[in-house]
């Protein structure tokens, strides 16, 4: 399965690509993309299966981005991974296509809770 992990924090997708190897043991192919825009063309080129994103980025934020990939594929599964939990913001990313949403720091636990509510793992 491929994943789109997009995050402008090294660490921060280091700590989601972590966290995703320790869950998920067969096949797994895991792109990384550092801005909205990148993530954008990214998805266009690979067909994620689930897509990872940030909301605070340079370029193009998540909020477009995440709307972006939603207009372009009704059936993309954008989880965003971001320390903006305010609810206006949460709300913000559900309505432009958001499936689901996990606060950082992102550790193997809360990705887990996340993948089995949405019946993704």
């Amino acid at each position: 399965m491929k994943y789109l992990v997009t995050d402008d924090s090294k660490m921060a997708r280091k700590m989601l690509i972590k966290s995703l190897k320790e869950l998920i043991t067969n096949d797994i192919e895991i792109i990384e993309a550092t801005n909205g825009q990148e993530a954008v063309e990214l998805y266009k080129l690979h067909q994620p299966h689930i897509c990872f994103m940030d909301l605070t980025m340079p370029v193009m934020d998540g909020f477009d981005a995440v709307k972006t990939i939603c207009l372009y594929d009704n059936k993309a599964k954008v989880i965003v991974v971001s320390a903006d939990i305010q609810d206006g913001s949460k709300q913000k990313a559900r309505e432009n296509g958001a499936i689901g949403f996990i606060k950082k720091p992102i550790n193997a636990e809360n990705l887990s809770t996340m993948l089995t509510q949405l019946e993704l793992s």
